[in-house]
């Protein structure tokens, strides 16, 4: 193939690129479309607007947290706490890992495990661990608390955060009663 061919490819090929890309221009010109300054219909969310006890303000998702822990099965929150026994102990007893230990973790206040040191963020959060701020906490925890040490990706499966939840309530001295 000798050089003239080449160029004759070559020249085609960005005839083509051009005359798509001026296409294109000119179709915009002659179909021209306005956005409306309003959409067509809007999306309402629910939400509550809460003040911690630092002065921020957190717009939090009203869940029904009866029906999100009728999903969870306590054998299925066993399997998913796997993930996080590499950081935390669940039996009674049991000694603080990279994480604190959970036994008990259920109704009790946010960083209050003496022998264990706590982000900033976790002792400043004046709060117990609910079913409602574990499965916030449990969705992302450094969104939930600003601050936190914790760097879990979190749980975004409902059911699975609903079996971890349930899983940890069991392992407790005496379990709360579910919602």
């Amino acid at each position: 193939m000798d050089s003239f061919e080449i160029n004759k490819i070559v020249a085609a090929v960005l005839m083509v690129a051009l005359l798509v890309i001026g296409i294109g221009k000119l179709s915009d010109v002659i179909f021209h479309v306005e956005k409306p300054e309003t959409p067509g219909y809007s999306v309402e969310v629910e939400t509550v607007t809460t003040t911690s006890t630092s002065g921020t303000t957190k717009e939090k998702d009203i869940i029904d947290i009866a029906a999100l822990m009728a999903m969870g099965d306590v054998a299925h929150g066993e399997k998913v706490f796997k993930k996080c026994a590499a950081c935390h102990s669940i039996v009674k007893g049991g000694k603080n890992a990279i994480g604190p230990a959970l036994y008990n973790v259920v109704g009790r206040k946010v960083g209050v495990i003496e022998d264990y040191k706590y982000s900033k963020a976790l002792v400043a959060y004046d709060k117990n661990w609910t079913f409602e701020e574990l499965n916030g906490f449990l969705i992302k925890p450094a969104k939930w608390i600003k601050g936190t040490k914790m760097a879990y990706a979190g749980l975004r499966k409902e059911k699975d955060r609903a079996s971890v939840i349930k899983y940890l309530n069991e392992n407790s001295d005496s379990p709360l009663t579910l919602p």
